[in-house]
């Protein structure tokens, strides 16, 4: 595709300047230095417990933020949002909901365009997501393994949405049911406790893979949230916990990086980190974290924040320091490629960390390098519509070549998703 040198500068400095805009709310961009302040020691519980008082994404320092606010500190006049909002009208102008699969990878997309409407409150996107799940609700849809799974994260936000077109809908209510009893009853299980990948499939081996804590995890960390109502389901929100704790136990190693998988059959390389499969670790390590920042309860997810900040600090030491991004096996530098999707979901798990106080202004010039990355990945024809480029296709555990082998795709649900995910929160942080 023939990229418009031109046309795609102004584009990356619409989105920079989105990402150092003030707040839309007045509040200055500059953080407190006592909420901004790196809030971990790596393996000491006693650092971990200092959580600030009032994080950068606070509009009133003595309660968290409410929706307006949430929107406000987004800057939904900047570049960035307008950029992910461009990305969102060719998708639905493009792709009519009824043609898109039950899958994870249309899962990860209808989630970023939930995040873009809870920012600029286009009522076209929750009525894309509804269409998509009113059509497979009413034709058959499978729940049978964590991939599967996933679009019920979106039946969850919709139906608790305060307000919204959709909240109490019973049949988005009765897919939450049943995708939470899938979870609670029905997958198979390692000895551990950890939730197989394949779900019902145990002929492969029962199987922990990554990918799993975004996938499932959005469904018990939404529902957990229950659109930021205290009330929420603490249960949802203890088996993220416990299933991170087991995933971490099982495939964390100690460069702070995450394995792909434990227990597959397949064949694996030691030392091998597949970089989309931390990003989906991080992004969903630093949502749940948001979700107990929000109640009131970060000082009882302090195992989460330990492994996610001993993760990001690997990420840091990785980072490609030309381009912003990451190669697809983290620790191979320059054996792989350089791909889109792992710098947009590090970026988006950061920027929400350092949103929420559990990430400190070390991370700022990570994320914008990232986002310079992500955004020169992204070309526009003539007419100005954008495409996301540089994302690799879909990734089974495996060895290094394996992982090496995998072309890039353009404009792939789930590499839109990412990309809108990390534009959107990146949006309206300050830059150093």
């Amino acid at each position: 595709m023939r990229r418009l040198a031109t046309t795609l500068a102004v584009l990356v400095a619409l989105v920079l300047s989105g990402c150092g805009d003030s707040p839309a709310d007045g509040t200055p961009a500059d953080a407190d230095p006592e909420t901004s302040a790196d809030v971990l020691g790596v393996g000491d519980a006693e650092d971990a417990a200092v959580i600030p008082s009032a994080p950068f994404d606070w509009c009133d320092p003595d309660s968290p933020p409410d929706l307006a606010c949430h929107a406000a500190k987004r800057a939904p006049e900047s570049g960035a949002i307008a950029l992910a909002s461009a990305i969102a009208a060719k998708q639905i102008g493009t792709h009519a909901p009824e043609t898109l699969a039950w899958n994870w990878e249309e899962a990860v997309l209808m989630r970023g365009l939930y995040e873009l409407y809870r920012v600029t409150g286009d009522e076209t996107l929750p009525a894309y997501i509804a269409a998509w799940l009113d059509h497979h609700i009413a034709k058959g849809y499978v729940l049978h393994s964590s991939d599967t799974c996933a679009p019920s994260a979106l039946a969850a936000l919709l139906v608790t949405e305060p307000g919204g077109a959709y909240a109490g809908d019973e049949a988005y209510q009765a897919l939450v049911d049943e995708a939470l009893y899938y979870l609670y009853e029905v997958a198979l299980r390692t000895e551990e406790g950890g939730i197989n990948h394949l779900g019902t499939l145990g002929a492969l081996g029962i199987t922990l893979w990554v990918d799993s804590l975004f996938m499932f995890g959005n469904l018990l960390i939404g529902w957990g949230d229950g659109a930021n109502d205290s009330d929420g389901d603490p249960k949802a929100l203890d088996e993220f916990q416990a299933q991170f704790d087991i995933f971490t136990a099982l495939l964390q190693e100690a460069s702070g990086f995450y394995k792909h998988a434990y227990q597959w059959k397949g064949a694996q390389d030691d030392d091998v980190y597949w970089g989309r499969g931390n990003g989906w670790v991080t992004a969903a390590a630093y949502d749940y974290l948001r979700v107990r920042r929000m109640r009131g309860e970060a000082d009882g997810a302090l195992s989460v924040v330990t492994a996610a900040k001993a993760q990001v600090e690997a990420a840091l030491a990785t980072q490609d320091p030309e381009s912003g991004l990451w190669w697809t096996i983290l620790n191979r530098p320059g054996e792989t490629y350089l791909e889109t999707s792992a710098a947009a979901l590090f970026a988006y798990g950061m920027a929400r960390g350092y949103r929420y106080g559990y990430l400190g202004d070390e991370v700022l010039p990570a994320i914008q390098a990232a986002m310079e990355g992500v955004t020169e990945r992204i070309t526009l024809d003539a007419q100005g519509v954008p495409t996301v480029t540089g994302v690799s296709g879909p990734t089974s555990a495996g060895t290094f070549a394996v992982y090496a082998a995998i072309d890039t795709v353009d404009d792939v649900p789930f590499g839109l998703g990412a990309v809108l995910l990390s534009l959107i929160e990146t949006s309206g942080l300050p830059s150093l």
